[in-house]
């Protein structure tokens, strides 16, 4: 069973890419057969006038992924635009789509009107599910991870591939929702996670950065004085140790807010203390490969050229069913 997913490289990546994504490609690996994609041309589709920063972001995502322990060795991770077969099959797809699927997909129409006031209403993003239909099929894909709430989505690539091989007589699986459990991961502040409200925590942030992160998270408004109780579940600082913490250091937080027995800076401190146990590792595994740029790009080059390799099998495999050379 084949699975394939990726992450858009719009920059760096946070806890809400760890708990949403980064999680899952971990566990997925030791049970499937996977390609896990750095989407750098669905990046372009938002970031186009960031162009050259894109590069730079890919990269070290790849190195975050490797830092992280998904395993070349068990999955192919690869680069969008180190593999020109998507953008064939994309082109391929695109002619046989109809405009109305595209104009119904939700997040095309929740997303129109930001589009406009952010110069992003352009044929790529509004194109943007026939390129995701072309990721997937191209290398055969059978699962794709998803929550309950994206299933809709999935299903226009269904439908994209189910009218290709009508057409052609193809054989394209039809890829199955993988369904997975992402928790939701609200910013430092309580907020939706956003680089415009300066909220997020970087899986790369060092101690420092991270201290000065968690001390400023503001905490239960009841909470004016040290004797003061409180009650977590109207903390932010307790949605993250949801997150982070054992349950042990769960029970320690309610017992000790609602009795007033801990402060509030005992809490994040244990929630630091937490939140370090799980990044500082990897936060190092990535500087090294980073600091190794030849080793990084050999295994950059390897994973790439294994996804090319497949994607171009299978392309012509998909042309010989249409019967054009």
């Amino acid at each position: 069973m084949r699975v394939m997913s990726g992450l858009r490289t719009t920059g760096r990546l946070h806890i809400g890419h760890y708990f949403g994504a980064l999680q899952n490609f971990l566990a997925l690996q030791k049970q499937y057969e996977c390609y896990f994609g750095l989407m750098d041309w669905h990046a372009m589709t938002t970031a186009y006038k960031s162009a050259a920063e894109i590069s730079g972001w890919t990269r070290e995502m790849f190195a975050e992924f490797l830092a992280y322990g998904l395993d070349p060795e068990k999955s192919t991770i690869f680069v969008q635009s180190a593999v020109p077969e998507h953008l064939e099959l994309y082109m391929i797809f695109g002619n046989l789509t109809p405009m109305g699927w595209l104009e119904r997909v939700p997040t095309w129409k929740d997303a129109e009107e930001e589009a406009k006031a952010t110069d992003t209403h352009n044929l790529g993003r509004f194109g943007y599910p026939v390129l995701q239909a072309a990721d997937i099929a191209i290398y055969l894909g059978q699962k794709v991870p998803v929550g309950a709430d994206q299933v809709s989505h999935l299903e226009l690539t269904r439908e994209i591939i189910r009218r290709f091989n009508h057409l052609y007589k193809g054989k394209l699986p039809e890829p199955q929702p993988l369904l997975t459990e992402t928790p939701s991961v609200p910013g430092l502040d309580g907020r939706k996670m956003s680089k415009s409200y300066l909220n997020g925590l970087d899986l790369a942030d060092d101690s420092k950065v991270l201290g000065k992160k968690v001390r400023g998270m503001p905490t239960d408004p009841q909470r004016v004085r040290r004797e003061d109780k409180g009650d977590p579940e109207k903390c932010n600082v307790f949605t993250y140790q949801k997150l982070f913490s054992t349950e042990a250091d769960r029970a320690w937080v309610i017992e000790g807010c609602t009795t007033a027995g801990i402060g509030c800076g005992d809490c994040k401190g244990r929630l630091l203390e937490n939140i370090e146990k799980l990044i500082a590792e990897p936060r190092e595994r990535k500087k090294e490969l980073l600091n190794n740029p030849k080793r990084l790009d050999e295994i950059m080059n390897a994973g790439n050229e294994k996804a090319r390799r497949e994607a171009s099998n299978n392309l012509k495999m998909i042309k010989e069913w249409m019967k054009i050379s």
